[in-house]
């Protein structure tokens, strides 16, 4: 039997947050522990795949270019630990390249250095579409949709990671 009973935790945060968690929950009708369940749950939902150990490489691309600039910035992720984090574990044909991961790891820079340093990687299709689309798209294409290409019954899955 498997016990569900809900257990406390402790988490520090800072007056501001406090604060803002109690307006919401005022606003909202509801206590202040229902924000914070609900945070941790979206939370989870939106980063599964790092919860999955068998998820690797190129498949671990849309959860970090989605959550990227804020996961990257809040646990200082740097290119080193992206890369373990992507590859370790992954198939050659799943591997992400260095070079993009540096890309994924700089996204919280200013844009008109991550465009240089795209173009500067020979990047084709760089267009003036703001830091982090063109970023996501070049991404996308590259290790995402590539796998619809070679897997048809991946499509499904690719299409759904947009």
């Amino acid at each position: 039997m498997i016990d569900q009973r809900k257990q406390a935790v402790s988490v520090r945060l800072g007056e501001s947050d406090l604060r803002n968690i109690k307006r919401l929950a005022q606003r909202l009708g509801v206590r202040d522990s229902e924000i914070l369940r609900y945070a941790v749950k979206a939370m989870l939902a939106r980063m599964a795949p790092l919860c999955d150990e068998a998820v690797h490489g190129r498949h671990l691309l849309p959860v970090l270019v989605e959550c990227g600039d804020d996961l990257i910035r809040h646990f200082e992720l740097d290119t080193y630990r992206l890369e373990s984090l992507i590859n370790e574990g992954a198939s050659a044909d799943a591997r992400v390249e260095r070079d993009d991961v540096a890309l994924l790891a700089m996204s919280g820079l200013r844009e008109q250095y991550l465009v240089m340093r795209m173009k500067e990687g020979a990047v084709a299709a760089v267009d003036a579409a703001p830091r982090g689309r063109s970023l996501r798209h070049y991404l996308y294409e590259k290790y995402v949709y590539r796998l619809a290409e070679r897997e048809p019954n991946c499509e499904a899955a690719a299409a759904s990671a947009v």
